[in-house]
């Protein structure tokens, strides 16, 4: 009957799953598990409980220590990013207080969750067997007083969705770059770890690759090219200096007219000044004096009357 039962819920699981928001198949721990969630989820605070759940992803999707936590075809996945890549989880493994959280905040419980109060948490000894049972025994009875508090959400992969979203090496430096927060509870750090290293060494190189675009700096070698073809332009600038002398001839015409004034500057300046004669020369160059006209001058009133005479005779 229990048989029946879980073959039935199987079937329902997985038909229940083709309608929900999350696709979910099957896998091994550190590869993917067909799990989509295409956007950072809404996270809701269990009331009363370290853990949070996604009230809007139609899946048992949960977030406590630091992880990830899906429920999932009676299977538990974990991971340290949102939307994966999921590891396995035995049921030996999962923390307590994800296993604590009431049935009512199981957006799709399986069949088998039927009958049992939406209040408490899942029979997980009835459902794993008396192994489990034995190896957890009193693991629904605990102190809400001295719960941990709700680790912080890793809100900063809420820019980091469909294509945008990270492989699992750059999620590491991501995680490392922007939450801080390290895991408490000794079964989650065990899973913590053990992703980490599930990541192979050949994932890991990409983030040196984005360094190889700093060999782009070379094209400012290509704008040197125009900075050495000036070189040669300061040539032309001496010849043009040549022609400088082209403005001497204004000076040669200047100076015609100054030439051409010369000739008539002559004139005043040829004429010839007597020479100085000598005493003696000028004496023996004089006419002798002409004893006649050494006479006296007659008075005015004298060469009146003379004259007048003269008339009278006339």
């Amino acid at each position: 009957m229990r048989t029946t039962l879980f073959a039935l819920g199987m079937l329902l699981g997985s038909i229940s799953a083709a309608n929900a928001q999350l696709s979910v198949g099957i896998g091994m721990p550190g590869v993917s598990i067909g799990i989509n969630v295409p956007a950072y989820p809404q996270l809701v605070a269990v009331p009363g409980y370290p853990v949070y759940y996604a009230p809007r992803v139609n899946s048992n999707y949960f977030f406590y220590d630091g992880m990830y936590w899906v429920y999932q075809q009676d299977n538990w996945y974990a991971s340290s990013w949102y939307n994966g890549p999921w590891a396995l989880v035995y049921p030996e493994s999962v923390p307590l207080y994800v296993l604590r959280v009431p049935v009512r905040y199981y957006r799709q419980p399986p069949v088998y969750f039927n009958g049992w109060g939406r209040d408490a948490p899942p029979r997980w000894g009835e459902h794993w067997g008396n192994s489990w049972e034995q190896n957890h025994r009193g693991w629904d009875n605990w102190n809400r007083s001295s719960a941990p508090p709700p680790a912080p959400l890793p809100v900063y992969q809420r820019q980091y969705s469909g294509n945008r979203y990270p492989p699992a090496a750059q999620q590491q430096m991501l995680q490392g770059q922007n939450y801080r927060y390290q895991p408490h509870e000794a079964v989650v750090q065990q899973h913590y770890q053990a992703q980490q290293a599930q990541v192979p060494p050949m994932q890991a190189a990409p983030p040196p690759q984005r360094a190889a675009p700093a060999a782009r700096a070379q094209p400012p070698q290509h704008a040197a090219e125009p900075i050495q073809r000036p070189a040669a332009a300061p040539a032309p600038p001496p010849q043009r200096a040549t022609q400088a002398p082209r403005p001497q001839p204004p000076q040669q015409q200047a100076a015609e007219p100054v030439h051409r004034t010369a000739p008539t500057s002559a004139p005043t300046q040829a004429r010839p000044q007597p020479a100085p004669v000598a005493p003696h020369e000028q004496a023996a160059s004089k006419p002798p004096p002409d004893r006649g006209s050494a006479r006296a001058p007659k008075p005015d009133h004298e060469k009146e009357g003379q004259q007048g005479g003269e008339r009278a005779t006339k």
